[in-house]
């Protein structure tokens, strides 16, 4: 059984615990050591690690420990264990993709954020389970099994990017990598009940990152709290030469705004898609939320976001149409290895014609055009993360408002919008439901204002705690 201050130091975010490593109240050694036990215990049940790294973080843990006691801690991710999507490339150690395809596949490079993360002292405690090349927002079809929900097994835990928010959820790292080209690291943030951040397209290098889409993918971070999430993402920022769509600009610190009051910042609320078809606990919590703001001191806007059905059209169009060009050679030559709901999928994406991925195309740059101007007059947007409560595994379609849907295209009905525009998105947790299951609200910024979405962000987190 766990001591009272074992239980602490697991359940505390990679800030306090850089501030205990400076204190030298603890060592990354016994942190390690700590979470692997706890891995051991407890994984099976949710089954967020594929892989986990026992050798080489112990290894490096031992390296930050002397480093400390020389020179001191040398920054906020300096001995602190991280876990990796198994879809992001880390040499040496296996990475799967969540596919039979590549179950002995072992990179001899590291990808550009795990090059970051590893320069940045932080330790990789192991490679976190996905749904199948990530492509589903459920992770329930991974070669490796399924990721159950942390407060209900028999629900999912979202995905793609499930093991990694499984794993910050139990406590079983201070910190992870998702990717998200549909909602992948926000879906399974709101469903596990952490902070998950879709920063600006080109912010993050995805050099070394499994492509799903070329032009809807992202990296992002995911945490416990809000600005431990801020600090990961400013580690990651940054042009990479090895990666021609990342963008070469002077990132502001993300944590620069936290902190920071409400007063005076004005809030859009997109009617349409904050209190239309989406289940009635959903908008209770939603609505709770905005009251939160409102008490905080911020302004609240009614906007209307237009043409919403044709973004979610041209989202589909573009990421199947990708989808198929980046796989098409797994369906022909690993038919046998890869899972029939994949093979599908991927299959889909040839039915499309130029013209509809270039109609596609000329949707995005509308919108971009309309979420820009919405801009002028809000500092954020608010959505729900989720227009339900996590379904069942293996659920197909879900009640929403008394209308049965396809449990895929619901869950990425809000998320998936700002792949296609490129604008950051941050999802945290905003309550429960009343069968106690996490519900987590989306907040929309500007393209590069990451900072600004990490102060409404912080400023709501901690109105609750208080």
């Amino acid at each position: 059984m766990l001591s009272e201050i074992s239980s602490h130091i697991l359940n505390i975010g990679l800030l306090e615990l850089s501030s205990l490593y400076k204190k030298k109240e603890i060592s990354p050694v016994e942190v390690v050591d700590l979470l692997l036990n706890q891995i051991d215990i407890k994984n099976d049940k949710t089954n967020a690690y594929i892989d986990v790294c026992v050798e080489s973080s112990l290894k490096e843990a031992k390296k930050a420990e002397k480093e400390m006691l020389l020179e001191g801690v040398k920054g906020a991710l300096h001995g602190v264990p991280i876990s990796i999507k198994d879809l992001i490339y880390t040499k040496d150690v296996k990475t799967t993709m969540g596919s039979g395809v590549f179950k002995d596949f072992i990179p001899d490079y590291d990808a550009t954020v795990v090059e970051k993360l590893k320069g940045a002292g932080a330790i990789i405690i192991g490679k976190t389970n996905t749904h199948e090349l990530a492509y589903g927002p459920t992770a329930d079809n991974s070669y490796f099994g399924s990721v159950k929900n942390p407060y209900d097994s028999s629900k999912i835990a979202g995905g793609s990017s499930g093991g990694s928010a499984a794993a910050v959820a139990t406590s079983l790292c201070y910190g992870t990598l998702g990717t998200d080209s549909g909602g992948s690291v926000r879906i399974p943030s709101s469903c596990s009940g952490v902070v998950g951040m879709k920063p600006t397209f080109g912010r993050i290098s995805k050099y070394g990152v499994h492509p799903l889409t070329w032009t809807m993918d992202h990296v992002g971070p995911i945490t416990k709290k809000v600005a431990d999430n801020a600090v990961l993402l400013s580690y990651l920022s940054g042009k990479d030469d090895k990666d021609p769509l990342s963008l070469e600009k002077e990132w502001e610190n993300c944590y620069s705004k936290v902190g920071e009051g409400l007063k005076g910042s004005v809030i859009g609320i997109p009617l349409y898609l904050c209190f239309e078809n989406i289940q009635n606990e959903i908008k209770h919590a939603i609505q709770n939320a905005i009251k939160v703001f409102e008490n905080l001191g911020a302004q609240v806007k009614p906007i209307h976001v237009s043409n919403t059905n044709d973004v979610l059209y041209a989202c589909k169009i573009i990421s199947e149409s990708e989808a198929y060009l980046v796989n098409k050679n797994l369906v022909s030559s690993f038919n046998n290895l890869l899972g029939d709901e994949t093979r599908q999928r991927i299959l889909q994406g040839a039915n499309y014609k130029a013209s509809d991925y270039l109609e596609a195309q000329q949707i995005k740059f509308e919108n971009i055009l309309d979420y820009n101007n919405h801009f002028k007059d809000v500092d954020v947007m608010i959505t729900p993360t989720l227009p339900m409560l996590p379904p069942n595994l293996g659920e197909k379609e879900s009640l929403v408002e008394n209308k049965r849907e396809d449990v895929r295209e619901s869950l990425q009905r809000f998320t998936s919008p700002t792949n296609l525009l490129g604008f950051p998105s941050l999802s945290l947790p905003c309550g429960f439901s009343a069968s106690g299951l996490p519900i987590g609200m989306q907040l929309i910024g500007k393209k590069y204002d990451e900072a600004n979405l990490y102060r409404f962000g912080y400023a709501f987190e901690q109105a609750l705690q208080n």
